[in-house]
């Protein structure tokens, strides 16, 4: 008898099973199985089969019976907050993509404030879900005390605001990336370049506002002054309102590009040119960020990358290799057209 796609019991339709699977390609249910678990001992044009079949029927692997067989989940967790930023946004999509390439589903909970109860909520509902291992993208500085103090039978890795040479720690280099947007500036000429800061208790922001200091340093330059941002343009346009007012400033470094959005408009509505009268540096690249007015020079991160790397951290893990460790990864300069240099006597 033929088997039909969405086979029916008692008159409802139900999903196919690994039996109409192995009745359409004319093998075992064995050998089905094998085919799932990417077996050696299944021959190619049985395994193209197999496949065809699946295709066919549109067959979904039930987890909770791979669980029960294989006690694996196929599963990584993930804990991320502040998904309606860039970095956080792209840092989740890209744990989610090189999860996919890893074999491994990746089950993403957000939290929306960072108390120890909210993370161990989320953490109580990735474990329900028999998740391997888990990977932690939250830059708050607290929030890292907090990760470090679970008692977890499962590997954790970090993906956000990490040092060099952290175990079980995945990252891109923030001072790296500071120190790359403020020489850019200085070598452009312009000798003290304000900052406009993320939030003081986020790493990130403390490891960019690093970067910007070490850069001056370097040179024996005290830098330009300094004033606080919250990631939103809004909190850039309040800075650039400041900063504009400053006659003798000729370059600034803001942590992200959002608030260098807010940067450009404010220093256009006081009439100080970009980039004859001050240059603009951003950090993230964000996908907008060509096409400001002018296009702005930024810090790419690359967030594939760090995907890439954190979910390789949780697999040698699970492999059994203790505390493994990995380089940051290094971001990327793009000069585009709100960098010029000094004019300014």
């Amino acid at each position: 008898m033929a088997v039909e796609r969405g086979q029916r019991d008692n008159g409802k339709r139900r999903s196919p099973s690994m039996a109409d699977v192995a009745a359409l390609a004319g093998v075992s249910h064995q050998t089905v199985s094998r085919v799932l678990n990417d077996s050696p001992l299944v021959r190619e044009d049985t395994r193209t089969r197999v496949n065809a079949a699946i295709r066919e029927l549109g067959y979904r692997r039930n987890a909770a019976a791979r669980l029960l067989v294989t006690n694996r989940s196929g599963r990584i967790g993930m804990v991320s907050a502040h998904l309606a930023l860039y970095g956080p946004s792209m840092i989740a999509e890209a744990v989610q993509e090189a999860g996919r390439e890893a074999g491994y589903d990746v089950a993403v909970v957000g939290v929306l404030d960072l108390t120890e109860e909210a993370l161990q909520r989320a953490v109580d509902r990735l474990l329900d879900q028999a998740v391997e291992a888990l990977v932690v993208a939250v830059a708050h500085r607290d929030a890292h005390h907090l990760v470090r103090g679970l008692s977890l039978p499962i590997p954790v890795v970090l993906a956000q605001g990490v040092s060099p040479g952290e175990a079980m720690a995945a990252g891109i280099d923030q001072v790296a990336g500071a120190r790359l947007a403020t020489d850019h500036l200085l070598d452009l000429g312009h000798h003290a370049v304000a900052h406009v800061s993320g939030p003081r208790d986020w790493t990130e922001a403390e490891q960019r506002r690093e970067g910007w200091r070490q850069a001056h340093e370097a040179r024996g330059l005290l830098p330009g002054p300094e004033l606080p941002g919250d990631w939103s343009a809004a909190s850039g346009y309040d800075a650039g309102q400041r900063l504009a007012k400053d006659r003798d400033l000729s370059a600034i470094f803001v942590a992200n590009d959002s608030m260098a959005l807010g940067v450009l408009r404010a220093l256009h509505e006081a009439a100080r040119a970009v980039p004859n009268d001050v240059s603009v540096v951003g950090f993230d690249n964000v996908p907008e960020g060509g096409y400001y007015w002018p296009a702005l020079t930024t810090v790419a991160q690359d967030f594939p990358e760090l995907g890439r790397r954190a979910v390789e951290l949780a697999v040698r893990a699970l492999g059994g290799e203790d505390r493994p460790a990995a380089e940051l990864a290094q971001p990327v300069m793009l000069v585009r057209g709100s960098t010029g240099k000094n004019r300014t006597r």
